[in-house]
């Protein structure tokens, strides 16, 4: 029976090495795509281009910033330049300032929406206008369950996740037609690098896991699972939707 998850050598972009889209090269190669990673860290880059190998894995590093639209469309040129023209696409780029809303100053709203919501568009519009070229393409965005939900000291973030949401539906309902899915998957509470600190003070995990029905924090490797799926051809027929990997955060 033919596996239709494996992803036999088809060229991949995924942009950000942090937790999630560290775990998610990693499973987007282990199905034998052929990843570009996009990030500024070079020792991030390093450490997924080390475990990749090890796993038999392909992972190309590309450093650049996003943070620009004139360094969204080079870091994508350059990167089609290390793998080809994109058949899947990941962004997972994103940055969270946790402050009450009258706290938070100018630069820091301007730098979250840049980040997190400018450069999904920068990079979506560019890989889009490849992906509907070839009349083929897999996108997936990373958005969050703060994109539903109004957590308190999130309202940037919130509101940049929540803008993804709309924007991916409506590139889905453009891009259709040419054979592109765009879809996002949309975490709730994952333990990675990056949260490990705030989750070890002040009772802040024993807290966030009595929301989550499950019991439990989630794993980068969870929401890598369901990125692998939306970029394989079992999601052929599935656009425009936010997955939730949430242990059910969202219902309560």
């Amino acid at each position: 029976m033919q596996d239709w998850l494996t992803l036999d050598r088809r060229p991949t972009l995924v942009f950000g090495a942090g937790g999630l889209g560290r775990a998610s090269a990693l499973s987007l190669a282990a199905q034998g795509a052929r990843v570009a990673l996009v990030d500024a860290n070079q020792e991030s880059l390093d450490a997924v281009v080390r475990t990749a190998k090890g796993a038999g894995g392909e992972v190309k590093p590309l450093v650049a910033d996003v943070r620009t639209a004139e360094g969204c469309r080079a870091a994508v040129s350059e990167a089609v330049g290390l793998v080809g023209t994109p058949q899947v696409f990941l962004h997972a780029v994103g940055r969270n300032v946790r402050k009450p809303v009258l706290d938070q100053d100018d630069a820091e709203w301007q730098d979250t929406l840049t980040l997190n919501l400018s450069s999904a568009w920068w990079l979506g519009q560019a890989v889009g206008r490849l992906m509907v070229k070839q009349r083929y393409g897999r996108m997936v965005f990373v958005s969050s369950v703060s994109g539903l939900l109004a957590h308190p000291h999130h309202a940037p973030y919130a509101a940049t996740k929540g803008g993804m949401n709309q924007m991916l539906r409506v590139m889905a309902s453009e891009w259709a037609q040419y054979g592109v899915t765009v879809n996002a998957v949309a975490p709730g509470y994952i333990e990675t690098d990056l949260t490990k600190a705030y989750l070890d003070k002040d009772n802040h995990r024993e807290s966030l896991e009595s929301l989550v029905p499950a019991g439990r924090l989630g794993r980068p490797e969870e929401v890598a699972d369901a990125v692998t799926f939306l970029a394989s051809d079992r999601a052929r027929f599935i656009t425009g939707q936010v997955l939730y990997i949430d242990g059910g955060r969202v219902l309560v």
